[in-house]
């Protein structure tokens, strides 16, 4: 066999303030092979999710024909003809690339443009005219996805990462590309049953509720006739008809029980809606229940709602300031997407103390910028950071460590949520002396976070990914949906 792998990844917000160009995926993640050649270069196999599909194309001795794989962090939908242009890319390579007997496409399922609501569909459609009918196309989806009804007829197979944090992409791709070698065999047929979670929120697979959903999801997977079954979250904060959380089961097209299974699943899945939710608290009582139990490690607080993977600045100041105000001490707060402040601390020098006004620059869900006197503790041009699935490194960027009052703040040039303790560490702060960690994160800095940890708290703030969705800001959406409907429940679509 012959395949063809592409990727591009981008999760997108209708809210944020931070412009998407081809150069947010230049300064994120690019990767384009010297040529076209069915022997793929030895850097493409340590890409993620897509460095999966060639190390099985490999294993079994197929041609590998690689495309570009680009990632480029969250943020407002992609200007129009830089989409446009990297859709190209990916469909001129396609087309030189043939004949192939799979596709195997690594894309997000939230990625929006200007005009293109449903960039994933658009892609995959287009592919398929390329392709025809006959040759397998099987796209792996982030589970923060929203699922469009084109995705679900030109693909052969859907398929969507299964944890939050995000730890087993590879094995998903493995999974996927499995389908499509017994696919081209003549071993399966496949159809996509979607059953569409009418609700809007954030669901943590570390947690009980959603562990059993995700258990039952397994034994549904590993009945006759399934042959893939995906619990997609959805991303909340895309106001398109598409945007939703769903079920998809990739079924043999004579299963007559995927409908009913696929339905049943999605029932527990809206059942488990509040779970996640109900973490978030404010900060002031965290605060009160973190000093009311001194431990011997540190308490984490995630700034959950300042997430740059999901499209905010990660320049908010509501937690910064309160603990100003409250005069916490031994704490670390990290990271604060600020390039003017890194610039500012790194004229002023090690050492030295400056006047400085920090953050609060990415518009009303980044809060106002706070005055500070600043102590500059560290320098860095530039470090790295390890995604919480190993091996995939992201630069910080310049970065500078400030002390102002008793916290440690690390700012840096390059937006992007924390991960990774090295975030700190690099900069020579020691984690294990704090009495308060905050990192600018959803959940992605848990894998590495929660060992350090006395206890994680989750945040509620006014910034861009709070919980508490406003209908005003709604536009688009299919209705009813929850939480702003309560006839809201589970359907079945395609």
């Amino acid at each position: 066999m012959n395949i063809f792998v592409a990727g591009l990844m981008m999760e997108t917000s209708s809210f944020s303030a931070v412009p998407t160009t081809r150069r947010a995926f230049d300064n994120a993640l690019f990767y384009k092979p010297a040529k076209l050649s069915p022997d793929p270069e030895p850097q493409a196999y340590n890409l993620l999710g897509y460095g999966a599909f060639l190390q099985k194309a490999r294993e079994k001795g197929y041609g590998a024909y690689t495309s570009l794989h680009a990632f480029a962090e969250p943020a407002a939908p992609c200007r129009r003809q830089d989409y446009e242009d990297l859709r190209d890319e990916i469909l001129t390579d396609l087309r030189a690339a043939m004949p192939v007997d799979m596709v195997l496409l690594f894309l997000h399922g939230a990625q929006m443009a200007q005009g293109y609501d449903d960039c994933e569909g658009d892609i995959i459609e287009r592919a398929r005219e390329i392709v025809g009918p006959d040759v397998f196309i099987g796209v792996e989806l982030d589970l923060h996805g929203n699922v469009s009804p084109i995705m679900l007829e030109k693909a052969n197979a859907l398929v969507a990462c299964r944890f939050y944090p995000h730890t087993d992409f590879d094995q998903r791709a493995e999974h996927l590309f499995e389908l499509g070698e017994r696919f081209m065999r003549g071993e399966i047929r496949t159809r996509n049953i979607f059953c569409r979670v009418p609700m809007l929120g954030i669901f943590y697979t570390t947690l009980p509720a959603m562990a059993a959903v995700n258990e039952m999801a397994d034994e549904i997977e590993s009945q006759d006739g399934v042959h893939s079954v995906s619990l997609m979250h959805g991303f909340p904060w895309a106001d398109q008809p598409d945007t939703s959380a769903g079920v998809i089961i990739v079924a043999d097209p004579d299963y007559d029980d995927a409908r009913h299974r696929a339905l049943t699943l999605a029932n527990e899945f809206f059942a488990a809606r509040q779970e996640t939710s109900s973490l978030r608290r404010p900060l002031d009582e965290i605060l009160d229940e973190i000093e009311a139990h001194p431990a011997d490690r540190p308490y984490v607080i995630a700034d959950a709602a300042d997430n740059a993977g999901g499209g905010a600045g990660a320049d908010s100041t509501f937690i910064l300031k309160r603990l100003i105000e409250r005069e916490v001490d031994k704490a670390a707060l990290g990271m604060i997407w600020d390039p003017i402040a890194v610039n500012f601390a790194h004229d002023a020098g090690q050492g030295s103390t400056f006047k400085l006004r920090l953050g609060g620059k990415t518009g009303p869900f980044a809060g106002d910028p706070v005055d500070v006197e600043a102590t500059v503790l560290a320098l860095s041009e530039g470090y790295q950071q390890e995604d919480c699935a190993p091996g995939l490194f992201f630069d910080v960027g310049r970065a500078a460590l400030l002390q102002v009052g008793g916290i440690a703040i690390v700012v840096n040039s390059i937006r992007q949520q924390v991960f990774d303790p090295a975030c700190f560490t690099t900069l020579g702060v020691d984690l294990t002396s704090m009495k308060v960690i905050v990192v600018k994160s959803t959940q992605h800095f848990y894998e590495r976070f929660a060992p350090l940890a006395a206890k994680v708290f989750y945040c509620e703030t006014p910034g861009l990914m709070t919980l508490a969705f406003d209908e005003r800001f709604y536009k688009r959406l299919q209705r009813p949906i929850w939480p702003f409907d309560e006839s809201a429940r589970p359907s079945l679509g395609l």
